[in-house]
């Protein structure tokens, strides 16, 4: 088996089969430039199924001192938009990648593909066909059976040419007629048989305007603006190993000079708890389900950095995963890992609290505040320390105190005694609730005066360690739970995968955290000690700071975990 040294982790891990192809064709010096292409359709949002292709089509490029190409598909003007456009240039960028001076579109070639099915009809290998969807769909038989020819297949090679100009110059209603390839009716690959290569379609491109009223299917374009471009590796997805034979034939019919671009498929990503499709997605987007691509809670790379991922997060997990050559489904779990993996190392830790319960410290004097010193991360010794308020009255989670506690409880309780983190030990002395309704209000506590800082005179240690913020100096913040935005790990083994949305995907509650998190700006990462790791959301504002959850500290969703 190859194997290869990664440079950044001085790891030896396995080539993909992909790097093997091309190290073969380097060796027998077949190869002379590595030149690759990312495809996107511009008709949604990228989600982390295209950051894996991103990775990997860039990361080749790179690795073999090659080229790697941004070209939009954009021969459907019906679902394409301009504002695409701009995200997927985005997402890119974001993710460390740079096209440089080849950002191409497939409607630059419109005119050379155009000619292109000239040429066919002319070799008598494609014609114009009057039937409509449904006619062909009804006739294409099944892979057992072959499809019934057109009653139109055998019109002249000057009457398809006619025909097709006419076509172009408007004069057929929208659907009324296709151009389609002579390949095999009788081909067990249903792709073969008598495609469509352009349809009838008055809309108005995004950058052609009407120039055109017929469009190239995307089978007959792709090869051929690949074959355009100098492209010699065109990595699709697996959903694409059957339209292979397809590519290959435009290619050999058209008689185009060598050398070619070679189709490689590669197992697409698959997520639990995920759902993958642009349309699906779309339809989330369109009926209200999220707020919008950018909803923390959508598998999109917009979506993903709103909710605090990183760039080195999201490649670290392509680089994890690999690439296959057959289907398989990761757990969720592991992105989730990558992006603690990476904050753990580089977000500061604050204090926050987001259920609070006061505390009212009784022996500490009244109107005092002092300063205590803070580690920002003790993973990175580089981040310094910082100053936080201490006063009489604060804030602890309301999980952190129970007043009839089970047996292992470490936590604060009636009598018992917790270290602050970063400050004192307390003492619960009384539980103070409401008469009504019998909910605690207020828990008051003596502090040892001593134990700053966690130590104490007499050496005494307790085992529960609990955060808190000062309640005068604490910024009210509005903090954003986001979680997995389905229940199931296959959203899309029911009818309906809106039927296994979480209700529970975002809760939004007020919090609490200490006066640092005034100066934050979005786009800021933190981890809320005990709590989990936040984003500062870009709809934060001076007087009103937005938390974003990235991800729990831990996996809440374990199997061996109580949710």
């Amino acid at each position: 088996m190859s194997t290869e040294i990664t440079p950044s982790a001085n790891e030896v891990r396995q080539l993909n089969f992909i790097e093997e192809i091309i190290e073969k064709e380097k060796k027998s010096e077949e190869l002379p430039i590595v030149h690759t292409r990312f495809p996107p359709e511009p008709n949604g949002y990228l989600h982390i199924g295209h950051a894996k292709s991103i990775c990997l089509n860039f990361g080749l490029a790179k690795k073999y001192n090659g080229k790697c190409n941004l070209r939009f598909d954009d021969t459907n003007p019906t679902a394409e938009d301009v504002e695409y456009v701009d995200s997927i240039k985005e997402d890119v960028h974001w993710l460390g990648f740079d096209w440089e001076d080849r950002m191409f579109y497939a409607s630059d070639y419109f005119q050379q593909i155009y000619d292109w099915a000239v040429l066919l009809i002319k070799k008598d290998k494609a014609f114009v066909c009057d039937l409509t969807a449904h006619e062909v769909s009804d006739m294409r038989g099944n892979p057992n059976i072959p499809a019934k020819p057109s009653p139109y297949k055998n019109r002249t090679v000057e009457e398809n040419l006619d025909l097709f100009e006419r076509m172009k110059n408007g004069e057929f209603s929208d659907g009324s007629k296709t151009l389609r390839a002579k390949i095999n009716l009788a081909s067990p690959n249903m792709h073969m048989r008598d495609p469509v290569l352009y349809r009838l379609l008055r809309a108005s491109h995004h950058r052609t305007g009407n120039k055109w009223c017929i469009y190239p299917m995307y089978d007959f374009a792709h090869g051929q603006s690949d074959y355009i471009e100098g492209i010699t590796h065109s990595i699709c997805t697996l959903e694409f190993e059957v339209h292979r034979p397809l590519y290959e034939w435009f290619l050999e019919a058209l008689e185009l000079p060598l050398p070619r671009p070679r189709q490689i498929e590669f197992a697409r990503l698959n997520l639990t708890y995920t759902v993958m499709s642009k349309r699906k997605l779309l339809e989330l987007v369109k009926s209200n389900y999220v707020n919008g691509w950018d909803d923390p809670r959508m598998p999109t790379i917009c979506g993903l950095r709103r909710r605090g991922y990183t760039t080195e997060s999201i490649r670290n997990f392509a680089e994890k995963i690999g690439v296959a050559k057959r289907e398989n489904i990761i757990d969720v779990s592991l992105l989730e890992f990558c992006i603690r993996e990476n904050l753990n190392k580089k977000a500061n830790r604050i204090l926050g609290v987001l259920n609070p319960l006061k505390v009212v410290i009784t022996n500490y004097t009244e109107n005092t505040e002092e300063e205590l010193e803070a580690i920002n991360n003790p993973e990175n010794a580089n981040a310094g320390t910082r100053k936080i308020p201490f006063s009489k009255e604060l804030f602890i989670e309301r999980d952190d105190f129970m007043e009839e506690p089970p047996k292992d409880y470490f936590r604060l309780k009636p009598g018992g005694e917790v270290r602050l983190r970063y400050a004192y030990y307390i003492k619960c002395e009384n539980v103070i609730k409401n008469t009504k309704t019998g909910e605690i209000t207020e828990i008051h506590c003596t502090y040892d005066t001593e134990s700053k800082g966690g130590k104490t005179i007499d050496g005494r240690k307790v085992k529960g360690t609990i955060h808190w913020v000062s309640a005068k100096n604490a910024i009210e913040c509005e903090v954003r739970l986001y979680d997995r935005l389905f229940k199931s790990e296959n959203p899309e083994s029911g009818q309906d995968f809106k039927e296994d949305l979480n209700p529970d995907s975002l809760k939004v509650v007020t919090g609490f955290v200490e006066p640092f998190i005034i100066s934050a700006k979005a786009g800021e990462k933190y981890q809320l000690e005990r709590i989990g790791y936040f984003n500062v959301d870009k709809d934060s504002k001076p007087d009103n700071i937005v938390l974003n959850r990235t991800v729990t500290l831990k996996d809440t969703w374990s199997k061996n975990l109580k949710r």
